[in-house]
């Protein structure tokens, strides 16, 4: 263990939704932020009030994924059944439900003027956000689609799918890059890039944590057994070098980003954390709050302290 200390009290836990929650990003002003969830309910989040959420928008069945775009003034979210809904914040009752992919909607990006969404049959597609209308879709595979980061540095997705690969793509193109292949032992359930956009850090089915070095050609420099069960995402901190990740196991714990030992764990018990599956992490630029959202239909915000 290293000699760096962290401290992770609860300063609030958000209540309202009726279902298990899979989706928490950040809004219009670093104070607010959104969650999706199985109830349909798109729910708007102040830190500086949270015991109070705000109902956006609703849809009519699980919201499995979000994506705030702010030229937009659209929140676009992907369900269960592969429908993607945009919704008009000047006029959120006017949302259109586009079918567009197979099972569920996992992962949606904003890239430029583009949106992207990863969906359950495999398909990776580009849309127009202004004619929110399709542009091209891809066959990635013949699994799920199940989490994509963007690299702006190198112009680069990332997508980890069921048949435990990742593939990095060209942003412009969509041209297949590379294709890390057996990537994780099962499916690749979260995956996201180094703030200096160098390493590719990876979780999954098989809770295994996976470090991969994209300067060598992305060979794997880190791997441990980080979780009892899946992890479900990892989410950087804004400024200091430490990230986390969430687990089905019902744990969030904190790493260090640069020589990946275990700094902190946060339990059920202990802690007053969750009591099921921890699905998504935000940590916000508001005070540095760490927030997470899980199964038990809960979102807590932590604020971590790191010396």
């Amino acid at each position: 263990m290293v000699n760096k200390k962290i401290t992770a009290p609860k300063i609030a836990t958000l209540t309202g939704h009726n279902s298990a929650i899979f989706s928490i990003i950040p809004y219009k002003a670093p104070h607010l932020f959104l969650s999706g969830a199985g109830d349909g309910w798109i729910v708007e989040w102040n830190f500086n009030d949270p015991e109070m959420g705000n109902l956006v928008a609703k849809v009519e069945t699980q919201i499995f994924s979000l994506c705030y775009l702010a030229d937009a003034n659209k929140v676009v979210a992907g369900n269960m059944n592969g429908g993607v809904h945009w919704v008009d914040l000047a006029n959120p009752t006017e949302t259109k439900n586009i079918l567009q992919h197979e099972k569920g909607v996992f992962a949606i990006q904003e890239i430029g003027n583009s949106l992207l969404t990863a969906g359950g049959a495999g398909m990776l597609t580009r849309w127009d956000i202004e004619q929110q209308k399709t542009v091209e879709s891809l066959h990635l595979s013949n699994q799920s689609l199940r989490c994509m980061a963007y690299s702006p540095q190198r112009n680069e997705l990332a997508i980890g799918a069921s048949d435990h690969h990742i593939y990095l793509l060209d942003a412009d193109t969509l041209a297949i890059k590379q294709t890390i292949k057996a990537a994780h032992e099962n499916s690749v359930f979260t995956i996201k890039y180094s703030p200096n956009q160098q390493f590719l850090i990876s979780g999954g089915r098989d809770a295994h944590l996976r470090v991969r070095d994209l300067h060598q050609d992305g060979k794997e420099v880190s791997f441990q057994p980080a979780h009892w069960y899946t992890i479900n995402d990892i989410a950087f901190h804004p400024k200091a070098p430490i990230f986390a990740t969430a687990s089905r196991d019902k744990t969030i714990k904190i790493w260090d980003a640069e020589t990946y030992e275990l700094l902190k764990v946060i339990e059920t018990v202990r802690d007053q954390g969750h009591l099921n599956s921890v699905n998504r992490l935000f940590w916000s630029t508001f005070n540095d709050y760490l927030v997470s959202c899980g199964d038990d239909r809960s979102i807590m915000v932590w604020d971590i302290k790191y010396s």
